[in-house]
């Protein structure tokens, strides 16, 4: 008896040993990048979610970088992943999505943003939301419509807050482009009167646990997030029936343009789809362009001297006005040429999106290393934007970097004014990488991808630079501040203030 009970022991011993093993040391057609693949299951997940309060690359990101080079593997929440901070393989990855790479996300990520999310979707059907998005979001809507809307929203918000002994500045313009957003999305306005359930604090809840250990039990951030985005989608789902039967009159906003997509015979948009739309549109309008604007107050507050040439630009534009009350135009928006620095040299910093995933479709041969079919690829952009090798005094906050001639040709796009040609990868007849230079049509590049890249660039970018910048604009044509307390930032690894930014805004004297 005591030798089966020995031999069982043993042999459960060697599968354990064995699987140990096998999840340390992955299966590869070829050579596998250096690096560590954690402890079963969880693998190195505890340490990339692990909080930190630095400004520079994460400490998950920079020991690894320092032990096993630019390009190294890993394993998070439960999947095996190729970490790339080499610019060149970046780039690569982007340009050659759909060919070698797909968009992929971790599961964690498809339940909190759905199963049918933009970022999940594929081919034909991503390019049809992509042009659904741009229709309301794209140049010729902000040339046109939105760019009077952003500019009356933040001067009837900084109205306001100027009337308050102290503002919180995430919460506040969070608020400000919530409204905005939610007002041309599905026109809608909290009622208490009608409804005791407001969308917007449904967000709440969802953000503050969007990027925690993904442990779902009742009490964790994670969960909270998951009842948050439940809640929220059931409001969204309401109002998209309560829509439906309403009377039809013309297009006032995107909810009514997607029940004319519904209503199409053979349409390949679901309800669904639409739904999921929606809610990541509402999320990345606001949350991302709060955490940047929250920023650059911050940076400016500490750097005077960039604040007094960021409202000496906005200044002239005014007194070059005929008349000094007139409203913004898109050409005296498209002259913020200092303005535009500001927001790159904001974005680098902020690194608001930590991480990019993708998926191999097939086995990659790249630099010496394998990417085995199937294994999650994530881009790091932090280690890109604060790069010594490419950016001097990469920590510091110095947007004259972007001058014409502090930066190399491949940048020039990103500044107004300047054109140039998207070198795009040759196809090849093998999977060998042939890298060559380039940059994007849209702006990004090899070393500056703070709005993604490729075919899945952001489509929100230039919405996001026209509400930073009338935002801007307004501030400092009306009203100056002083920091009262917070200013923090954690990163978890995404960027956080968890005490907030509390200043006090007055107006000037005329």
């Amino acid at each position: 008896m005591l030798s089966v009970s020995l031999c069982i022991g043993t042999l459960i011993l060697i599968c354990i040993t064995h699987w140990v093993y096998r999840w340390r040391n992955p299966k590869c057609n070829g050579k596998l990048p250096p690096g560590s693949m954690g402890i079963p299951l969880l693998g190195e997940s505890l340490q990339f979610f692990a909080p930190n309060t630095s400004s520079d690359v994460p400490p998950f990101i920079k020991k690894r970088m320092k032990r096993f080079g630019p390009v190294f593997k890993t394993s998070l929440v439960g999947r095996s992943v190729i970490v790339s901070t080499d610019p060149e393989i970046n780039y690569f990855i982007f340009q050659q999505e759909g060919k070698l790479f797909q968009s992929w996300y971790p599961d964690t990520f498809t339940e909190i943003f759905g199963k049918q999310n933009v970022g999940s979707l594929h081919g034909f059907m991503y390019k049809y939301l992509k042009n659904m998005v741009l229709n309301l979001f794209g140049p010729e809507s902000l040339k046109q419509k939105l760019l009077p809307q952003v500019a009356q929203a933040a001067r009837s918000n900084l109205s306001s807050w100027a009337n308050q002994d102290s503002v919180e500045v995430k919460e506040a313009t969070a608020n400000m482009i919530f409204d905005l957003t939610a007002k041309k999305l599905i026109s809608y306005q909290y009622d208490p009167t009608k409804s005791s359930e407001n969308l917007r604090e449904n967000f709440v809840a969802f953000i503050q646990g969007l990027i925690s250990f993904p442990l779902d039990i009742p009490g964790t951030a994670y969960h909270k997030c998951l009842q948050g985005r439940k809640k929220a989608m059931k409001m969204l789902k309401d109002l998209l029936q309560e829509r439906r039967t309403a009377p039809k009159i013309s297009h006032v906003d995107f909810f009514d343009y997607v029940l004319e997509e519904l209503d199409k015979e053979g349409t390949v948009l679901t309800e669904a789809i639409a739904l999921d739309l929606m809610f990541v549109l509402l999320f990345a309008s606001f949350e991302t362009t709060s955490l940047a604007i929250t920023l650059a107050i911050k940076l400016l507050t500490e750097n005077p001297a960039v604040l007094a040439e960021l409202t000496e630009e906005h200044e002239e534009i005014i007194r070059n006005r005929e008349n000094k009350d007139s409203e913004l135009t898109w050409q005296e928006y498209k002259s913020m040429t200092f303005t535009a620095k500001v927001i790159n040299e904001t974005v680098r910093l902020a690194n608001i999106v930590p991480a990019i995933f993708r998926k191999s479709l097939k086995d990659i041969q790249i630099k010496g290393y394998t990417i085995p079919a199937g294994w999650a690829v994530m881009v790091c952009p932090t280690a890109v934007h604060l790069n010594p090798d490419k950016y001097k005094d990469p920590l510091e906050f110095n947007p004259r970097r972007w001058d014409v001639s502090n930066i190399p040709h491949i940048f020039l796009s990103l500044l107004p004014g300047y054109q140039t040609f998207a070198y795009f990868l040759r196809g090849t007849h093998s999977h060998q990488i042939n890298l060559s230079q380039g940059v994007e049509s849209n702006g990004a590049s090899k070393h500056f991808m703070a709005f993604g890249g490729g075919m899945r660039f952001c489509v929100g970018t230039d919405f996001t630079k026209v509400q930073m910048a009338v935002f801007l604009h307004c501030l400092v044509t009306k009203y100056r501040w002083t920091a009262i307390k917070g200013g923090n930032i954690v990163r978890t690894p995404g960027l956080a203030f968890p005490n907030g930014l509390h200043i006090k805004i007055l107006e000037k004297d005329n």
